[in-house]
């Protein structure tokens, strides 16, 4: 699976208590956060999350916070194994579309969400899909080949 869907960057001061009060928001309005990334620097924070209900999250952040932005990026469910991040920014590098930044979430059942934001989104979308339709058309071929072979009498 991959979709598009709003990012929030809202930048925090850097002092205790700033990320447990945005949370905490969030988590009053019943909003479920489905990815979150927290990066700092000298001056701010910068939390991206991608929430379940973003028309509730911009109305959040206009009452309670003066300093967010908003953008679309990518998200692709994959398997949560060595080399599949990889293998799609691979892919991406290889169509010339360049990666600002990514991350994954938490994973349940052998699955993880990474999150692509890139420059052009369209390719991106296009490429990631191609992979994941490649990947598809491949497990079916090995499923078929296996049972085959587990129907065959020795």
């Amino acid at each position: 699976m991959i979709c598009t869907e709003p990012q929030f960057s809202i930048f925090l001061i850097n002092k205790p208590g700033v990320l447990a009060a945005i949370t905490s928001a969030l988590a009053k309005e019943r909003i479920n956060i489905t990815a979150l990334s927290m990066m700092d620097s000298v001056e701010l924070g910068v939390l991206r999350i991608v929430c379940d209900d973003p028309a509730r999250v911009r109305k959040l952040l206009n009452k309670t916070h003066d300093h967010w932005t908003e953008a679309k990026v990518l998200l692709m469910e994959m398997d949560n194994r060595p080399g599949v991040f990889a293998r799609a920014a691979r892919k991406l590098a290889e169509a010339h579309v360049s990666i600002a930044y990514a991350y994954t979430t938490g994973g349940s059942e052998g699955r993880t969400r990474a999150v692509f934001k890139v420059a052009d989104m369209k390719k991106a979308f296009k490429v990631l899909s191609e992979l994941g339709a490649t990947k598809k058309r491949t497990a079916k071929s090995t499923r078929k080949t296996r049972t085959g072979q587990k129907g065959r009498s020795k």
